[in-house]
């Protein structure tokens, strides 16, 4: 996993937690700490989790790294 992936993982986690926040107590955390919904810097926070998942949605495409085992030779007699 690059390092690019990995913030967007970071970023998209966030905004997990906080749709989670959302759906359960009615409290968007983003826009409490950054004046509001409508708030230039809640947009950029809100525009980069979405970005982030846009580049995370590439990770379920990607083939996952598994060894690859021979079959088992066994000796004959």
């Amino acid at each position: 996993m690059s390092g690019i992936q990995r913030l967007a993982l970071v970023f998209t986690i966030i905004g997990a937690i906080n749709w989670g926040l959302i759906g359960f107590f009615q409290f968007d955390l983003v826009a409490s700490i950054f004046g509001g919904q409508d708030s230039a810097l809640a947009r950029i926070i809100y525009g980069i989790v979405g970005i982030s998942g846009l580049i995370n949605l590439g990770l379920l495409f990607k083939p996952s790294t598994e060894v690859a085992r021979d079959p088992e030779t066994r000796p004959t007699r």
